[in-house]
Order: structure tokens, then sequence, then C-alpha cells
């Protein structure tokens, strides 16, 4: 099914204020939001949400229900976005990703894994997470030292997509990992690159909403608890992502923009855990945290 976009078109302030009125509205409800600059010198932005054809009535209204106060002379556009595999698309001639010593690659780059590398094969697909992107390449980069620098047991990749960063931990450490997600294709997905990875078991890739499902029980406390998703969304499971941590354990947050680390931070303070270190990638910032 083809996908909505509704925007609004404003200067650069304008455009920066709804995004964030949308963000406090909408921030919830797993919508994409976003703003674009369309003419630098006019100083012509456009602030977006993109959805589902079945949400556009509700979410119209939502919209409208934001521009009310200060906003209200913008129109709210339309525009109907192909059916397309943009992220097929969007790969075709990228290059291998290195994060520390993990490569992430697709299968026709299978030639460009050197002897020391440990090699990631993730080839476009429904599910998110191919390591291009400053949040996974982040976490990689993130996995790698604190399994050097701590014990690891267990581990909880909680929003796999497609798979990669369980990968990855099963790749420097033989233990069980527990890998979660609210949508059942990227959980086979991320089965299905487990398996081209050569990791037929260890992974235990499980369909499953926030921290409601049984799998957690299963396998908590987790000594390492990765989750790359986004920042509001983290700073609301907090309290229940932190009763899931054993005591010295390390959770790595990344899916948030600079300028949200201090809010993700204050978040897991409260809850019990101190910030170690963040790594910053482009625009985008991956945090480590420890619960004492």
């Amino acid at each position: 099914m083809s996908e909505i976009r509704l925007y609004v078109t404003a200067n650069e302030k304008n455009a920066t204020r709804i995004l964030d009125l949308l963000t406090d509205a909408l921030g919830e409800d797993d919508l994409a939001i976003a703003t674009t600059e369309i003419e630098e010198k006019k100083d012509i932005w456009e602030t977006s949400i993109y959805l589902a054809a079945e949400e556009e009535q509700a979410v119209t209204a939502r919209f409208a229900a934001v521009l009310v106060d200060d906003h209200a002379g913008l129109v709210i556009e339309r525009e109907i976005i192909p059916d397309i595999d943009w992220i097929a698309k969007s790969l075709e001639g990228l290059k291998p990703v290195r994060a520390g010593r993990f490569l992430v690659h697709g299968s026709h780059d299978r030639d460009k894994v050197r002897t020391s590398d440990i090699a990631i094969e993730i080839d476009a697909g429904q599910a998110f997470g191919t390591g291009h992107h400053g949040t996974t390449a982040g976490c990689l980069e993130m996995i790698e030292q604190v399994v050097r620098s701590r014990r690891v047991t267990r581990a909880l990749d909680l929003g796999t997509g497609s798979g990669v960063l369980a990968i990855a931990v099963r790749k420097l450490l033989p233990i069980p990992v527990l890998a979660t997600d609210i949508d059942p294709i990227a959980i086979r997905v991320a089965r299905e690159n487990g398996q081209r990875n050569g990791i037929p078991s260890g992974i235990d890739f499980r369909t499953a909403p926030g921290f409601h499902s049984t799998a957690f029980g299963e396998y908590a406390p987790f000594d390492l608890i990765i989750a790359n998703i986004l920042a509001r969304p983290l700073m609301k499971m907090a309290p229940q992502l932190v009763n899931h941590l054993a005591i010295g354990g390390s959770v790595i947050l990344s899916g948030i923009l600079a300028g949200q680390r201090w809010k993700v931070i204050a978040a897991y303070n409260g809850a019990g855990v101190r910030h170690v270190r963040t790594l910053w990638r482009n625009g985008w910032v991956t945090i480590h945290l420890q619960r004492g």
C-alpha cells in the first residue's frame, strides 16, 4: 500500500517549531516526522509526517490541531508516495561500512572482507539496520568496546530490525541473545540474516511489543541491553528497561539526536543507571550507561 506524506511549507524557524509541536503531539504514534530544506536562499522548508493511507483522516485532524494557535494560516498539503522498496534502492552502490572491527556489507561485497574483520552480511530488505546509518554504526562500535571491557553472559537487542546488532554480539561472544521487535516481518528478516551469517542458533528472535512478552522473563536479567529506537520511547521505557538489567550491567542506547542526549541521560539516571560515555556520529549519538 502506498504511503502518504502530509506537509506544510514555512520558513526554517516555523518549520522547526512545527516539528517540535508534532513530535509532542504524535511522537509516540510511531510516525516519521521530519523537516526538509526546499530552497536555501528563499528560506523555504517543509515539515512532513509520513503515514499509511488508512491513518490519513485521523492524522490530518491532529496535524491541523497543532497548527491552530500560531500557524493557522498554513495549508496542509498531501503527496502520495509510490510503493517502492526504498531501502533496496538506497543501498544500490553503497560501500561496506566499518565500525570498529565490524564490517557490514552486502552479498555483492564479500570480496571486501579482510581476515581480521568481523563480517556481517546484510542485504537490502524490509527491516531497518544495514550499518549505513550513524545509529547502527555507533551501536556496533560501542558493543565491541563494552564486550571487551565487561563480562557479558546474557544480552538483549530491543527493536532488533535487521538483526545486525544481535548478530554482532553473538559473533563476539557465545552467549544467549534475545532479539525482539514489534514487527513480525522484521523478526523473519532478522532470523534469515542470522542464518546467512552462520548463526543458526544462539539468538532467540521474538515478536514482542515493549516488555510485555514472556520472553523477557525467560532470559532476564541481562548483562547487556541494546536499544536502537528513538529518544521518546527510550525515555518512556527507562524504568522497565533498567528493571531487566543485571546489577553492573550495561545499556547501549541510540536512535537519539545530539540535541536529545541530555534528556535521555536524565531519564536513565532517574531509573538508576549512570552515564559512562557517548559516541557521536553524523548528528546522532550512541550512549553507554551502567547500573551501579
